[in-house]
């Protein structure tokens, strides 16, 4: 039986002031008519049934994520006491399921990727199922073929052919310089890494009993306690002892037997406000916007504001400007990445509520 676990406690500090500690990036309505965890769950439709999905976020966030959500059961958001990295949040979820249906598999994506072609990306889903099912302990991911030598990503370099589009996996590789990135899209092997992950849940635990065999015993308490009345004092105490770490350190780039499967959908991370070009689309003078605005003499910019409020833009080139009731951003395109110095500064001024 397939179970999916949406990984959805990020922060989302490239979008601020749209994102804050109590709306990150993944609830708000980046692209599309839902927020990225509603198009993230619908994706799901047709995969698995609502009662084998499982959302792990932070324990502030669930209230917020459960109202995005409601269909799914009290129990299907799990509300992590301590950002802990990607490891330990996959192998509380794999404990869970696991405990559920021994033989489960477990598709794990986050709930921040923008995957607008589900048919797609169902077909990559049933792909990766029928190599699972040759061989249960296989642990496959995702790779997106690069389009331009990104360095905000960790690429995969695929190994040899399992079968057409699946491939076994040679080595991780971290983020790259610009001309290792190039490097990398020039010799057609490698893949940018999604993120995405399919395995039988058993397959990840016994991994990270074999390879981080501490943050195992912890999970392992934690299975243990189900169902009991101090059940939520030992989940607070195990989990915030586990040293966290991200899953491809502790399990991906030591596993023997990890297989790749290129990913024939379209992907986007949305990384930050620059994505939201390439996704929503722009006018003819390259613009793109979002609520009520008039460009006038501007050029390639983002505007983001809402439908009671005017953003007026004059001569403006390569700029972001987003709007929202208590806070406003004007920034230079070019130097996007430097909004993450802007929250910096607001927690230096203790300035909490504008985070």
């Amino acid at each position: 039986m397939l179970y999916a676990t949406i990984m959805a406690g990020g922060s989302g500090t490239r979008f601020w002031p749209a994102s804050r500690r109590q709306r990150p990036k993944q609830l708000l309505n980046l692209v599309g008519d839902g927020s990225m965890l509603q198009s993230t769950v619908a994706r799901l439709n047709g995969l698995c049934d609502n009662e084998h999905v499982l959302i792990l976020t932070n324990e502030r966030l669930v209230d917020a994520t459960r109202s995005q959500v409601p269909a799914l059961g009290l129990d299907s958001i799990i509300g992590e006491p301590c950002k802990r990295d990607t490891a330990p949040c996959i192998g509380l979820a794999a404990s869970l399921i696991a405990e559920r249906d021994p033989d489960a598999s477990m598709l794990v994506m986050p709930a921040d990727h923008v995957i607008q072609q589900v048919d797609k990306f169902h077909a990559a889903v049933q792909s990766a199922e029928a190599l699972l099912s040759e061989d249960p302990e296989r642990v496959i991911t995702f790779g997106i073929k690069p389009t331009y030598p990104a360095q905000a990503f960790g690429y995969i370099q695929r190994g040899e052919a399992i079968n057409p589009g699946a491939w076994t996996v040679k080595q991780f590789r971290e983020k790259p310089d610009q001309e290792t990135a190039q490097q990398f899209l020039e010799s057609g092997e490698f893949y940018w890494n999604a993120g995405i992950f399919l395995w039988k849940a058993a397959t990840i635990l016994k991994a990270i009993e074999e390879f981080e065999p501490t943050m195992f015993g912890h999970i392992d308490a934690i299975r243990s306690a189900l169902g009991s009345p101090n059940f939520q004092e030992v989940f607070v105490e195990h989990f915030s002892a586990i040293q966290g770490t991200s899953i491809d350190y502790a399990v991906m780039e030591r596993y023997r037997n990890v297989c790749v499967l290129e990913a024939p959908f379209d992907w986007d991370d949305v990384g930050n406000w620059t994505a939201v070009p390439r996704l929503s689309g722009v006018d003819a003078a390259g613009n793109a916007t979002i609520g009520k605005q008039l460009c006038i003499d501007t050029r390639d910019s983002v505007i983001r504001s809402t439908e009671d409020h005017l953003v007026v833009t004059l001569g403006m080139q390569d700029c972001i400007v987003i709007h929202t009731p208590d806070a406003t951003l004007v920034a230079d395109k070019r130097d996007e990445a430097a909004i993450k110095k802007v929250v910096a500064e607001l927690e230096a001024c203790e300035w909490d509520e504008f985070l």
